[in-house]
């Protein structure tokens, strides 16, 4: 029988003087919840400043611990963190305040609360900071690589860390106040908060300042104000870049004498790879990288491809680093705003007569092919290869191989691949590619050794190692009808624990060189090698000297002979080796 939350009526004889009937559980329940004397009455600056102070004492652990890192003993730790955490409070509430009123202080203070909660939890767990190339990250994700980030771990934090704020939100009576009563208590509030920043900096504010200072990537930590800043940060630029042209590049690109006269057309395959560290990579053994395993068996078994062991990546992210690796600004004229509002490597390409095409296995070409020719696998057509959204990037060479099969004339074909993108290192290659044992099989890195990590993130490896060694094949075969070539390149490296740190993203100026150092490979067809004047030998001596994204641009001009002013002789490194 279902219970019954209206009272039963009395009847006529006895209203006035029967009890009602003792409640029943579930309605006494009910009632006592619903009551106004269980629920707090507060006035929005107070709610404000609770909620303020549960961002600095439950939301800021990374911060604290980065502000903190090298001071000694628990008295000089307080007497540096507990002015800071005050002005920090009073700062927070001073940048609120100006946005409550009756209509958005719940949604509002609910929305912070889950985004402080949420970006506590990466930033904690995996080492993230929260800049505008993270936040693009986040805005850009796919659902497939946000489902592996969205473990049980994660929704048991949301459960203690977040619950208990929302429910003080959705159940405190917000008193009222006279519109004249209420501005001027929010300014009073305000300028009470103002006083009590500054005073509470007074005795830290020479250290502080020049840790910021020195440090400016912390900032980055501080929550909610990192993520809402960046975000809207990145909106800004999103938003820039939509409505204005791109600048053109290299208006003068054109093919040059040799590229002209060849005899056959040209298929220039990039490999734009993901996540992949010079650290782990095998062909780096011997050149400086003596931890490596052997993660490269079939490219070592070839003995014709060229390694570049010392190459220094543009960014920490894909969304830092596929734009800045295709562009002219590089890491060395570094600027966000300008990479986006220009155009790519691939426009030029195009300008200059050559067939462009991406081929993307990822969460998209980040800007760089806008107005080109792209695709991407098609997980109906590989069912053996592609499970839950996601396809290994043995779909991405076979359906290349599909759109060469007809083609004519020069092309350069960008395959983007799946790689090592964490944290499901283990979903990254068939279980045939699983040598390296014991492995982590979770979603969650918390619950796997560094040992199990590492063992997937390398088992990952091989398989893209097996990838390029078949696109090599592929373009052996092809040679009768193309002079073929291929550059792999990864777009940044990976932390696997070192320092306490997982996955990318660290910002760049204190990136550890796991997420900075990538491996870069080349192959080029005898074809290949006569037409551009190329002396592989001369590369291979080459290629043990530092490069970086810096150089894939001018290499890729000197390789298919564009002849432009925007080339750069010294960036080529082909150049030393090209009559």
């Amino acid at each position: 029988m279902p219970f019954s939350l209206r009272r039963p009526a009395p009847s006529s004889s006895s209203s006035s003087s029967r009890q009602p009937p003792p409640a029943e559980p579930a309605g006494w329940l009910v009632r006592l919840c619903a009551h106004p004397a269980t629920r707090p009455v507060l006035s929005t600056e107070v709610l404000l400043l609770v909620v303020c102070l549960y961002f600095t004492l439950f939301c800021n652990m990374a911060f604290w611990r980065a502000l903190v890192a090298g001071r000694e003993g628990l008295g000089a730790m307080v007497a540096y963190g507990l002015p800071l955490a005050v002005a920090l409070t009073a700062v927070q509430v001073l940048l609120l305040a100006p946005w409550l009123n009756r209509w958005t202080t719940r949604p509002l203070l609910a929305l912070l609360v889950v985004v402080a909660s949420s970006a506590a939890y990466f930033g904690s767990r995996f080492g993230v900071y929260f800049d505008p190339s993270m936040l693009r990250n986040v805005v850009r994700t796919d659902v497939a690589e946000a489902s592996e980030l969205l473990t049980v771990r994660f929704a048991l934090h949301l459960l203690v860390f977040a619950v208990l704020p929302l429910v003080l939100i959705a159940r405190v009576r917000i008193r009222p106040r006279p519109l004249g009563r209420a501005v001027a208590v929010r300014a009073a509030w305000m300028l009470g908060c103002l006083v009590l920043a500054l005073g509470a900096l007074v005795p830290v504010f020479k250290d502080f300042a020049s840790q910021m200072r020195n440090n400016k990537e912390i900032r980055y930590l501080l929550l909610p104000a990192a993520v809402v800043w960046s975000a809207g940060r990145v909106l800004v630029q999103d938003a820039q870049v939509a409505t204005g042209p791109r600048q053109v590049i290299a208006p003068d690109a054109r093919l040059g004498a040799r590229a002209s006269q060849a005899g056959k057309p040209v298929l220039m395959v990039v490999v734009v790879g993901e996540t992949a560290r010079a650290a782990n990579w095998g062909l780096n053994r011997a050149q400086g990288w003596p931890q490596a395993r052997d993660t490269t068996p079939a490219l070592a078994a070839r003995g014709d491809v060229i390694n570049f062991p010392d190459v220094r990546s543009c960014g920490t992210n894909t969304e830092v680093s596929v734009p800045c690796m295709f562009s002219l600004q590089g890491r060395r004229n570094y600027d966000e705003d300008a990479i986006r509002r220009s155009e790519s490597l691939l426009h030029v390409l195009r300008r200059a007569g050559l067939r462009v095409v991406w081929n993307d296995n990822q969460s998209g070409c980040k800007g760089v092919c806008d107005g080109l020719e792209s695709l991407q696998p098609d997980a109906a057509q590989y069912p053996q290869l592609c499970t839950g959204g996601r396809c290994l990037d043995g779909a991405l060479l076979d359906s290349s191989q599909r759109l060469v099969r007809d083609a004519s004339g020069n092309l350069v074909l960008v395959m983007h691949q799946l790689g090592n993108h964490g944290p499901s290192y283990f979903r990254r290659h068939p279980p045939q590619f699983r040598r390296f044992v014991p492995t982590c099989e979770n979603d969650d890195l918390a619950r796997c050794t560094r040992e199990q990590i590492a063992n997937s993130y390398d088992n990952a490896l091989l398989y893209t190692d097996h990838v390029l060694a078949q696109t090599i094949e592929w373009l052996v075969q092809l040679q009768s009808r193309f002079d073929t070539a291929m550059i792999y390149v990864s777009d940044h490296g990976e932390s696997l624990g070192e320092r306490g740190l997982y996955l990318h993203g660290v910002p760049y100026a204190i990136a550890p060189d796991e997420q900075t150092r990538v491996p870069m490979v080349m192959w080029f067809s005898p074809g290949f090698a006569a037409r551009s004047g190329l002396n592989t030998e001369c590369l291979r001596q080459q290629a043990s000297r530092p490069a970086s994204h810096d150089n894939l641009f001018h290499t890729l001009l000197g390789l298919l002979d564009v002849e432009t002013t925007a080339r750069e002789r010294s960036l080529d490194l082909s150049a030393p080796c090209r009559s």
